[in-house]
């Protein structure tokens, strides 16, 4: 292989986001076995070995000095976890009851954020450690040795951890950026489908798989933002955390673009039919998403973008097509005319704003660059989240209290039938029990498959290398695949962890009489798990469908509000309408999760599942339509509050909040409105008073406008039984 290409492996591998991960992971635990062996200390293998692993699953992202402080607390608590099992272990009832206390209050919070969450759960699994630990020795002294050990695993690799940071602290970033961009290329791409000029396009099927892949954006979106925020802190970014920064602002305004619509599709599929013009826009919309993942590309590896002519050259065709149809003065083509010019405008910007991130340093600052951070910051924020969460209709509360309530059955079931290794039971039902069912199943599955896989490599590979040294780096390398595939294949995740454990354990012990009680182990602690997710407060889905679909409605509310606050006063990009425009993506996102999650449930819970769908492609379409409205903002001016265009707006936002407060109180919602028909028919004649921006302005309102019928009947729909 000559030098170049291995450069560009190399470059490319580095790019992977979960090499860094791994290579920390890899170096920790090739440490610690180094250290053991030279030492002949095998027997403090597994406890760091596991801290190690407690550490690693603790980490979050954050600017060096944060992980340092991260580090330090995560220590703390690590230390009070395994010290008091080490003091309680003799004592079980007390025991248990610090169990489920600790458990239950490790698991709120969540309330706080997601470290914290992370940090919480991280916690109660080095206690399980601990407990394994302690019962691997039989309950005989070392009191001080195996927490030390355990902790000074996990001290290791956040060492190691802070020290990474320091010295590659924009690599998360770049990485988040690059994930952005290219799941905003997978959106373009779903978005270029609806422009097949096909008659009777199943148009609900490629909406609903768009509104899917805006909830992958949004997380994209979501994820990228927090780790910009631990960079800039409280201070002024520096020179490439602002390249950064811009970059992110780049794809928020890019993927406003990216979601609108300004037409109903298959009109205009019926309408030009005959024309090229809609493979055009298809054919431009696909090299823009072509164009976003090659920026995703040249940001993981460092590289400069080059935006193609070709794009360039797409948007000329574009327009020369719209030109030939104009010159036709065909009057029944007047109103989607006007659509078509709106889209190719559209288009234009978005061909402007990539062209923009060949130099993201170029770029204007943002007049609001500030960014939300929705973290605690005092102790009244953190009781005041906590309080609000210590309800029973709180879905972090019913979690809280199932899985405390499920590790002390898990308990009492290792005290009751004695099982060899019974702390596994612990140890599974921590890891399989989920915030839902769902989520709780999937795991199940995956867990019972993924140690049955890894029992059956490690009878094969116990037998093929019986030479401890070769079953240790074995040990080492499965480790390493634990947290490479634990986010994307935790089946495989779970076997490389059963092989890392019974190869630990063969270092120091008989690794074959552990295949049984793992087995055993892993279907008792899954079985706890789901009972627990099935009997104990079980949070179905379709339950709380109402109060998502209002939450919904009302973030869109909020969303035309703010858009058309900025016709009267100006466009400006402040927080108050980012955050709008993020809060009402986030609803859809979640909806269109929560309806995932459901079609996992039992028959008899789903049975709403079909309305949430139709109602996710009429909210999806809703949002499409306010954001192609939000695009175009600063181009008219919609000036007094009197104007008639304002008063329509402000009358369809009041609607939707209607709408949202029948559906989230499960008061009956009228399915007709003659005040929203009239509105939207009086929306469709187009006044030529108007210049061209205010009839964009009209012809989006009339389409939001005629949303609202359909969205008051699924909504009726959904109350009927609940009447």
């Amino acid at each position: 292989m000559s030098s170049p290409s291995l450069r560009h492996s190399l470059r490319r591998l580095w790019a992977q986001d979960k090499f860094s991960y791994s290579l920390r992971v890899l170096i920790a635990l090739s440490g610690a076995l180094l250290l053991c062996w030279s030492q002949d200390w095998m027997h403090a293998l597994i406890p760091l070995f596991l801290g190690v692993i407690a550490s690693a699953l603790a980490e979050t992202d954050d600017s060096w000095q944060g992980r340092l402080v991260a580090l330090l607390v995560t220590l703390a608590c690590f230390s009070v976890a395994a010290y008091a099992v080490e003091f309680l272990f003799p004592y079980p009832w007390l025991f248990v009851s610090a169990l489920a206390l600790a458990s239950f209050a490790l698991t709120m919070l969540g309330a706080l954020g997601e470290r914290y969450a992370t940090l919480g759960a991280a916690t109660l699994i080095l206690a399980v450690y601990s407990m394994i630990g302690v019962e691997q020795r039989g309950g005989a002294a070392g009191h001080w040795q195996e927490p030390l050990l355990l902790v000074a695993g996990a001290a290791w690799y956040g060492g190691l951890s802070v020290l990474w940071n320091a010295l590659f602290a924009n690599q998360p970033v770049q990485h988040s950026l690059a994930r952005l961009f290219r799941e905003l290329g997978q959106y373009l791409k779903l978005k270029a489908a609806l422009f097949e000029p096909l008659r009777q396009l199943d148009v609900e099927e490629r909406r609903l798989a768009l509104a899917k892949q805006n909830g992958r954006v949004v997380a994209a979106l979501n994820a990228a933002k927090e780790i910009i925020l631990h960079r800039v802190g409280n201070g002024r970014p520096g020179r490439k955390v602002s390249r950064y920064l811009k970059l992110y602002f780049l794809a928020q305004d890019i993927h406003e673009r990216a979601s609108s619509s300004h037409y109903p599709y298959n009109e205009l599929a019926e309408a030009f039919f005959h024309s090229d013009v809609l493979f055009r826009c298809q054919r431009l919309l696909r090299l823009h998403g072509e164009a976003c993942q090659r920026l995703a590309q040249a940001i993981e590896l460092r590289q400069p973008f080059e935006y193609r002519e070709l794009c360039h050259q797409a948007l000329g065709d574009l327009h020369d097509s719209l030109e030939h149809l104009r010159v036709q003065s065909n009057p029944a083509w007047r109103h989607l005319l006007r659509s078509l010019g709106a889209l190719a405008g559209n288009l234009h910007s978005l061909d402007v704003l990539l062209g923009n991130a060949s130099n993201p340093d170029a770029l204007a600052e943002e007049q609001d660059s500030s960014l939300l951070d929705r973290e605690p910051h005092s102790l009244k924020d953190v009781w005041d989240r906590l309080r609000l969460q210590m309800t029973p209709t709180s879905l972090l509360f019913r979690h809280a209290l199932r899985l405390s309530i499920a590790l002390a059955a898990g308990y009492g079931v290792l005290h009751w039938i004695h099982p060899t290794q019974g702390y596994w039971i612990l140890l599974t039902t921590l890891f399989v029990c989920q915030p839902n069912y769902g989520a709780t199943r999937l795991k199940l599955v995956q867990r019972i498959a993924g140690t049955v896989l890894g029992l059956l490599l490690g009878w094969a590979l116990f037998d093929l290398f019986p030479n401890p040294l070769m079953q240790a780096l074995f040990a080492v390398a499965a480790g390493v695949a634990f947290f490479a595939l634990r986010s994307s294949r935790y089946t495989l995740a779970t076997a490389a962890i059963t092989l890392l454990v019974l190869f630990c354990f063969n270092q120091v012990g008989d690794g074959y009489g552990l295949f049984i009680p793992r087995l055993v182990d892993t279907l008792l602690g899954s079985l706890i798990a789901g009972l627990a997710v099935l009997l104990i407060l079980p949070d179905w889905q379709g339950r709380r469908l109402n109060r998502l679909l209002a939450n919904t409605l009302s973030c869109n509310s909020r969303y035309l509000q703010q858009i058309i606050q900025q016709y009267a006063s100006g466009k400006r990009d402040d927080l108050a309408y980012r955050l709008a425009r993020r809060n009402a993506h986030n609803a859809d996102a979640t909806l269109s999760t929560t309806l995932g999650n459901m079609l996992m449930e039992p028959g008899h819970f789903r049975k709403e599942a079909d309305i949430g769908f139709r109602f996710l492609v009429l909210s999806h379409t809703l949002l499409s339509y306010l954001s192609g409205l939000g695009a175009h903002r600063g181009e008219t001016s919609l000036s007094g509050q009197d104007h008639p265009l304002l008063a329509s707006a402000s009358q369809m936002a009041a609607s939707l909040e209607e709408i949202a407060n029948c559906l989230h109180n499960e008061r009956p919602v009228a399915i007709h409105s003659d005040a929203e028909e009239q509105l939207a028919a009086e929306l469709e004649r187009l006044s030529e008073n108007l210049d061209d921006q205010q009839r964009l302005v009209q012809t989006q309102l009339a389409l939001i406008c005629r949303q609202l019928g359909p969205l008051r009947t699924l909504a009726g729909h959904l109350l009927k039984p609940q009447r």
